[in-house]
């Protein structure tokens, strides 16, 4: 064992001495491998931090969601439906929702407003996310204007800030009581936007669901699993836009891995003829390239990895951020919380790091298992 890995230390000297012998090349290839592996590292990890963000945030959501459609369009559900919902076998809560969207001309950007009955608001009182306070230079003390529906200015005070663990939630949210979002909306007191369910047995949602649909034939019921596919079908979607912006790159690096596996230059055939005549056995040739391609390539992927971490959880994600997360006038400034996922390490392997050590050794072995002698003419 100890003669095994002498063998190995000693192979490793010499592969490092030959990168250094073409140091001008193996840098270049090294940066753009290592830009490579960035630019798809911080896709992937902006989008599964995106989706644990979302699964966090709806963890909390309602099991079922019904809506009132009208003519194939969402329509105010009738407060005489909360008695219908409760006495669905499985259900064990219901509560009438009001929210809506609200758009504001001052800084082109729309409100989301929602009735929060248990923060005990006044008719006059409003609470604003951390996004909507930063453009409108407003906080705690200060007055909101709204426009309501009968074209009267609603004054509401704001008595808070929304702190919520992300901002993707609470950037443009607005809470207010319930008679204050009627009184802006002019909605009458015996309607809903929707309503939540709580089901006793959260596995029995979709049947619960059913019944809703035998029950209420206008009614649309929206499951909660539902909603984080539809999320995850969105940042799908993003994710492949944003990995055809790198078609490109990818391409090039393609032709880079294709070059690599149909030969090797003079030099390189020359060093691997000298080997051989010198004693070097085939196996030897093979684990010295193989050393050199793993080298090459792990130094890449780990600084490659290491940046798109740090930009990405620390930096704001600037790069692709606009992309995953949607263009909007109040961003929010999201934090995500940094996560180690080794199955999103080991795709970055398979697909970065193995096609360029596998590709290095094909010319290799061709080389080395030639003759000493053609090899040095060649």
């Amino acid at each position: 064992m100890r003669a095994f890995l002498e063998r190995q230390r000693y192979l490793i000297d010499y592969t490092l001495a030959a990168l250094l012998r073409r140091k001008t090349r193996n840098l270049g290839l090294l940066l753009v491998y290592t830009l490579l592996v960035f630019l798809f590292s911080s896709v992937l990890l902006l989008s599964q931090g995106l989706r644990r963000e979302a699964a966090t945030l709806l963890q909390d959501a309602p099991e079922v969601i019904v809506q009132r459609l009208v003519a194939g369009r969402h329509d105010l559900a009738p407060a005489a439906w909360l008695d219908r919902l409760r006495r669905i076998r499985g259900v064990s809560a219901v509560q009438g929702r009001l929210w809506g969207y609200y758009y504001d001309p001052a800084v082109k950007a729309n409100y989301t407003l929602m009735v929060a009955p248990e923060r005990g608001l006044a008719a006059d009182e409003i609470v604003v996310g951390a996004a909507l306070a930063r453009v409108r230079q407003i906080g705690v003390g200060d007055y909101l204007g709204l426009r309501a529906a009968n074209g009267q200015p609603l004054p509401l005070k704001i008595t808070g800030l929304l702190e919520s663990a992300s901002e993707l939630l609470s950037a443009d949210l607005l809470l207010l009581s319930e008679a204050g979002y009627r009184a802006l909306f002019a909605i009458p007191p015996d309607v809903y936007t929707d309503v939540a369910l709580t089901v006793r047995n959260p596995r029995e949602a979709r049947t619960v669901a059913e019944k809703i649909t035998l029950a209420l034939p206008d009614s649309r019921p929206i499951l909660r699993a539902e909603i984080l596919r539809t999320y995850d079908a969105v940042f799908n979607w993003r994710e492949g836009l944003a990995f055809l912006t790198l078609g490109a790159l990818l391409l090039a690096f393609m032709i880079l891995a294709w070059d690599k596996a149909a030969g090797l230059s003079a030099e390189e055939k020359r060093e691997i003829g000298i080997l051989k005549a010198i004693g070097w056995e085939t196996g030897d040739i093979l684990r010295m390239k193989l050393w050199e391609g793993a080298l090459l390539s792990l130094t890449a992927f780990l600084a490659g990895y290491a940046l798109a971490w740090h930009q990405v959880f620390y930096a704001g994600a600037a790069l692709f951020g606009p992309v995953l997360k949607g263009w909007a006038v109040l961003y929010p400034e999201l934090q995500l919380t940094p996560a180690v996922d080794m199955q999103l390490i080991l795709v970055l392997l398979a697909v970065s790091v193995l096609p360029y050590i596998v590709a290095t050794l094909i010319p290799i072995w061709r080389t080395a298992t030639a003759d000493p002698d053609a090899v040095m003419r060649g």
